[in-house]
């Protein structure tokens, strides 16, 4: 719907790889020469390195009966599978953060032979998604008249990328989710080719602005204003589009297709609204400043907010106020005393999610970080995962700043084209400042995730021998909430202090069957009985370069699956460990997603796992320890988790329910 009355009263304009995919045979001889040597190499490496005659890894409850270590994987008898014909990529130019599955660039690998219930297994019981086809970034989130408002960039024709438009749901508690009709299509010329990511502000007299990017007719990305038709309707149902759209076109020396995804506006001390668009002039990420003062006219500042050498463009940009001082959360346009900023940038050449905390000042548009070494994109994420195109909202209902992420898929297309569906959301995440190390954030999820819990076990003083595994009887671990908490054994970190430095990172590690004195240590998730299949997520201790211990965190996707379709890497990075600090995590397992929070959210890491046994009554849970010094302490609670309710709108639930947290 186009609205041909302006919305605001009109203000004085303001100054202005070619493989060919066939598979060469190898010559018989050769290929069993070569296999043969693998496995003598294979045996006398196993032979060597033995220094448990019942393997690296028992379990402590079945001394007689070797399950295999986490080396092991075993091959399962399929049906005869397909072969997969890998996508060809639709360019960034086509869009923002769409997926290509690139797990098999330039070969025509077999698929694998993915049943119906697998498949099923996979969707998710209290993330949000649609009730079928593509999502991907979180836009314009907002609280409205006792909802929570969650919109998002949604495929209505299919489980892969493309036709974007807005999908729109609504939420008293952001657990339990009801699915509206399409907030917005692809239906005038400034958005024919996408209704892309945008923001929300809500203005002192309750009225809402949306803006968005638009990719025109002809490929340009154009910011656009948008806003509710009816305003009095709680749930936003019907939205208008701005009759002077496009509102903001790439301005000199900006590519056509590098101009996007505006913020959140704050209000400046002049009166004015400002926002940041997210670009790139070479290699330089940039988030360029506007300054409005009706959302139709506006007046770009010169210079940028920041900018850093070497990051690519820059989209799904996000500028917000932390308090020094509580752990509330603040209005996008809160500024002064007690106050830092936190400038964030999802980066298009790796995607990923980096922030950076420092000062900003009003007066100039510029924002300076307290640490140029971990500036935005060179330094922390907020997730070290698979989690990307993040958006920010203030919550007046709690007083606090809640963030969404969207968590892709890394399996095949050809799967996801199968199941009917592909991607999710995180579950939503509180953002505060860590005053203990001043430049990091926490995140953690949302308390009324709490709301799902059920029945729940505790299992205090776990010993874990170096090189053991130990069952935790919680039954199936298909849909748990777990507390744990590890303490090492302090003679052996004396020890390891003592020693020469280790050159350590989680994604170059031989994941969680490399040992070391101090690790890696932690639970492993979606396992089976004879661990053929498992996700461990783990912490790993090293000696670092400058003498003292450093603590990794991380998460192993190696032996997440049998399947051959599924892209397996090792994620994580350092986190802080402050002195006198126990190590502690937290983990949401629903299905096929692992998100996991180390040190209180210091450290974040989303997974996507797709198991092929270790799935519904199948799926197990572990503590391990395969340091091969250090004994570790741990204490685990675990809680089963309920369902949440995502499902269609009815026009009698327009009144949100009073019994949310």
């Amino acid at each position: 719907m186009v609205d041909s009355q302006p919305f605001l009263p009109s203000s004085p304009t303001l100054p202005t790889s070619n493989g060919d995919g066939r598979r060469r045979r190898r010559p018989m001889k050769g290929l069993v020469a070569m296999v043969s040597g693998l496995l003598m190499v294979v045996l006398l490496a196993a032979i060597i390195g033995r220094k448990d005659p019942r393997g690296f890894f028992h379990r402590e409850d079945d001394d007689q009966n070797v399950i295999g270590s986490l080396f092991k994987s075993k091959e399962s008898t399929q049906p005869q599978p397909e072969t997969f014909q890998p996508a060809s990529s639709r360019g960034v130019s086509a869009g923002v953060s769409e997926k290509t599955s690139q797990l098999f660039s330039g070969q025509n690998p077999v698929a694998f032979p993915w049943n119906n219930s697998m498949l099923s297994w996979q969707r998710t019981a209290f993330h949000f998604q649609p009730e079928k086809n593509w999502m991907n970034d979180p836009n314009g989130p907002l609280y409205y008249k006792g909802w929570y408002h969650f919109f998002y960039q949604y495929n209505p024709n299919g489980a892969v990328w493309g036709d974007i438009v807005w999908g729109h749901a609504v939420s008293s508690d952001l657990i339990h989710w009801l699915h509206l009709p399409l907030a917005m299509e692809a239906d005038q010329w400034y958005d024919a080719n996408g209704v892309w990511s945008g923001s929300a502000t809500i203005l002192p007299d309750d009225r809402v602005v949306m803006l968005y990017t638009g990719s025109t007719n002809e490929s340009v990305q154009v910011q656009n204003l948008a806003y509710p038709a009816d305003p009095s309707d709680p749930l936003l149902i019907k939205w208008v589009k701005y009759s002077g759209n496009p509102v903001l076109v790439p301005p000199p020396g900006i590519d056509n297709k590098d101009f996007r995804d505006p913020t959140t506006a704050w209000l400046t001390s002049e009166g004015k609204w400002r926002i940041i668009v997210g670009s790139k002039v070479n290699k330089t990420g940039i988030s360029l400043v506007y300054d409005t003062l009706d959302f139709k006219s506006y007046e770009l500042l010169d210079g940028v907010l920041h900018g850093v050498p070497g990051t690519g463009m820059w989209e799904c940009v996000d500028f917000y106020p932390v308090s020094t001082s509580g752990d509330h959360g603040l209005d996008t346009s809160v500024n002064g005393v007690g106050v830092k900023h936190v400038v964030k940038a999802s980066l298009d050449d790796d995607r990923h999610d980096y922030y950076a905390i420092g000062t900003y000042d009003e007066k100039n548009g510029k924002w300076i970080p307290d640490n140029s070494e971990i500036d935005v994109g060179i330094g922390i994420r907020y997730d070290y995962g698979i989690f990307y195109a993040s958006k920010s909202f203030y919550d007046p209902k709690k007083g606090r700043r809640v963030l969404w992420g969207w968590i892709g898929e890394s399996d095949s297309e050809l799967a996801d084209v199968k199941k009917g569906w592909a991607s999710l959301q995180g579950i939503p995440r509180t953002v505060v400042l860590d005053k203990k190390t001043g430049s990091n954030l926490l995140q953690w999820p949302v308390e009324e995730i709490e709301s799902l819990r059920l029945s729940s076990r505790e299992f205090n003083n776990v010993e874990l021998k170096p090189g053991t595994i130990v069952p935790i009887d919680v039954g199936t671990a298909t849909q748990i909430d777990v507390v744990a908490e590890f303490e090492v054994d302090k003679k052996a970190l004396e020890a390891t202090a003592k020693a020469n430095y280790t050159e350590f990172s989680c994604s170059n590690s031989g994941g969680a069957a490399q040992r070391g004195a101090l690790g890696p240590f932690g639970l492993l998730a979606l396992a089976d009985d004879k661990l053929s299949e498992q996700t461990p997520v783990y912490f790993f201790i090293v000696k670092g370069s400058d003498g003292n211990l450093k603590t990794f965190f991380c998460s192993d996707h190696l032996r997440s699956s049998v399947a051959n379709d599924v892209k397996k890497q090792i994620f994580g990075s350092f986190v802080p460990v402050l002195k006198d600090e126990k190590l502690s995590v937290r983990i949401l397992i629903d299905h096929s997603i692992v998100e996991s929070f180390a040190q209180g959210g210091r450290t974040c890491i989303s997974s996507r796992v797709y198991p092929t046994k270790a799935i519904y009554g199948a799926a197990r849970i572990f503590a391990f320890n395969n340091a091969t010094e250090a004994s570790v302490k741990s204490s685990i609670k675990i809680w089963q988790m309920n369902s949440a309710f995502i499902r269609p709108f009815h026009p009698e639930n327009k009144k949100p329910p009073h019994n949310s947290l």
